[in-house]
């Protein structure tokens, strides 16, 4: 466990008895990762603001995937041959307890999580490519939440999959938020058959159900929230897409994890490689990270 530049990491149980880690920065910002699907449950502010939704509603058993925080799509996102989403997100994750080797700069003032996923015989089953997926959690000094997975092909074939960090940003209101970052991209639209559209607007705004993968996004995306005078910022690196959800009155009426009227205080924005899968040739690794960073605005 790090404790450099008194960044602390605590392990508590959940009430299944499965192991969570509370990322603690100098400044009082925090994090909170469980082994269950590698999945981050809260990131706080340093003034102690949650700025993750969790569903009222949220299930926190196996074999149940958690709704809200930040769940791992893999090896699949959206629909598919397997389970929706993949079935990373409702695994039991293990310690890495052979990291890459951390760069110095990097670590400092930092206070991070290694995991690790390998399949299991079932896993196999229904899925029979073995890999490694290597994850790390980090809270840095300034508050920053990165999350970078390594994924190894420990097969003697090539195999393709799908991803996405699936996060559930904390919200005022739907009504009230602005996306900017996503101006003339094409993205493919899941309401109309995964259509492909190329964005207009010069920033999206919500009105109704959205579910789109916007594709070969560089630059940075930013999430406005005029009322908490807060932006999210995200960044990625060897992830092309940003998938946009949100599921408006009519579905989440449908969904039993998420409350009638809580669609209004959550959007997610995900770095994703959805269009293209990636495909790893017998051991290779890719390479993919999320930066999550939140700035008060006017």
């Amino acid at each position: 466990m790090s404790h450099s530049g008194a960044a602390v990491v605590e392990v508590t149980k959940d009430k299944n008895g499965i192991d969570q880690f509370l990322l603690q920065n100098p400044r009082g910002a925090s994090a909170r990762v469980s082994l269950y699907g590698g999945q981050v449950l809260s990131w706080r502010s340093e003034r102690g603001e949650e700025l993750l939704f969790i569903s009222s509603k949220a299930v926190f058993k196996p074999p149940k995937a958690v709704r809200g925080g930040i769940p791992i799509c893999f090896p699949q996102f959206g629909n598919g041959s397997l389970e929706q989403n993949g079935f990373a997100r409702n695994r039991i994750w293990a310690i890495d307890n052979e990291p890459p080797p951390l760069n110095p700069n990097y670590s400092n003032g930092k206070a991070y999580i290694d995991l690790l996923l390998k399949p299991s015989e079932d896993d196999l089953k229904i899925w029979p490519h073995s890999f490694e997926f290597r994850l790390r959690v980090s809270l840095a000094a300034e508050g920053n939440l990165n999350l970078i997975s390594r994924i190894r092909n420990i097969n003697c074939k090539p195999f393709s999959f799908s991803i996405a960090y699936h996060t559930y940003f904390s919200i005022s209101d739907i009504s009230e938020v602005r996306i900017e970052g996503l101006e003339t991209l094409d993205y493919l639209d899941n309401l109309c058959e995964k259509e492909r559209f190329t964005e207009q607007g010069d920033a999206l705004t919500f009105e109704s159900e959205v579910d789109r993968a916007y594709l070969s996004s560089s630059g940075a995306i930013a999430v406005f929230d005029h009322e908490r005078k807060r932006t999210f910022v995200v960044r990625k690196e060897g992830l092309p897409d940003v998938a946009v959800w949100n599921p408006w009155d009519k579905k989440s009426k449908s969904i039993v994890d998420l409350g009638d009227e809580e669609y209004k205080q959550m959007l997610c924005v995900d770095g994703a490689a959805i269009e293209k899968p990636i495909t790893l040739k017998p051991g290779e690794e890719w390479t993919g990270r999320v930066e999550l960073s939140v700035l008060a605005s006017s």
